[in-house]
């Protein structure tokens, strides 16, 4: 099995090949980016891929999407997932969510084997896929229904997160009436609905344009800080990953593995302009690119 590295950026002015076992920091309520001594101490981590392989049979071949993956996601932690299209990001969701089988290998979540879809995990996509004759809010709502919430319980909690992801005023307006960044707050308000401890995101930004990805960027970091829940983000924005995570992981060709793992060494709380003029962010985002070989098309 070929174990990835795990680095943190500031090592490499010492030297490039430089291996470190910090972990990200916390905020200070204590609710994101916890630890991995923190995780040890408190149980098992939210999200444990030991080993795993997915391989798929087609009419003329087989084909191995992932090989020998393995990663452990501390409860609270935001980790984005980087790497060249068709190297398995997307199935590593399917897997954490239940929706896909690993062909070899244990996929775990909060300690417990994950054999099917998962109530516990909230899973947001490229698009938003919002039901057109319904307003924002019974989308939000259609969760609750399909969970069977306490409608009273549904609605208070739709109402918070209305107001959380700045859709006040707009709760009664139609997709239609909708831009498309505001469509994708919908659609993770549906996602946190339920207040999953874990929330998977599927090039969430792909599809809107530069002004509005900056903008959902910095809302996906407030909303992680005050809500403490664990992430997990695909994206083939290599500065979209550095600014939201506490490590990114980056993974290799088909046969997707995980190449390195860096801590990004960037305090929770992240000012968008600032962040990207700190020495921090710029030093990811160039070994990032180094390890992938070129820049991504999305910076």
């Amino acid at each position: 099995m070929t174990m990835p590295r795990e680095s943190t950026l500031r090592e490499r002015d010492v030297s490039r090949s430089g291996v470190s076992k910090t972990s990200p920091g916390r905020t200070s309520s204590g609710k994101a980016g916890l630890s991995k001594d923190d995780t040890a101490k408190g149980g098992a981590a939210a999200v444990s891929l030991n080993d795993v392989a997915v391989r798929f049979r087609t009419k003329d071949r087989d084909v191995t999407a992932l090989r020998d993956v393995s990663l452990d996601v501390p409860m609270g932690e935001f980790v984005a997932i980087v790497g060249p299209s068709g190297c398995g990001k997307s199935t590593l969701l399917k897997l954490v969510a239940g929706l896909l089988k690993a062909s070899a290998g244990d996929v775990l979540l909060h300690g417990e084997r994950v054999d099917g879809p998962r109530p516990d995990i909230g899973y947001v996509f490229q698009r938003a896929a919002l039901l057109e004759w319904r307003s924002a809010r019974r989308n939000i709502l259609l969760q609750a229904e399909m969970r069977r919430m306490p409608n009273d319980e549904a609605r208070a909690r739709a109402d918070e997160l209305i107001e959380m992801t700045g859709l006040g005023g707009f709760e009664d307006a139609y997709p239609h009436e909708l831009s498309g960044g505001m469509q994708q707050r919908v659609a993770l308000c549906r996602a946190l609905l339920h207040q999953p401890p874990v929330l998977l995101m599927d090039e969430p930004f792909g599809a809107l344009d530069a002004l509005t990805r900056e903008q959902m960027n910095m809302e996906l970091n407030r909303i992680w800080r005050e809500t403490g829940t664990t992430v997990l983000l695909v994206t083939h924005s290599i500065s979209e990953a550095v600014y939201l995570a506490n490590r990114v992981v980056v993974m290799s060709p088909r046969p997707g593995t995980i190449t390195e793992i860096i801590d990004v060494g960037l305090p929770p709380e992240r000012d968008y302009v600032e962040t990207l003029a700190r020495p921090e962010f710029r030093e990811a985002t160039t070994h990032i690119r180094e390890l992938l070989g070129a820049a991504s098309s999305e910076d």
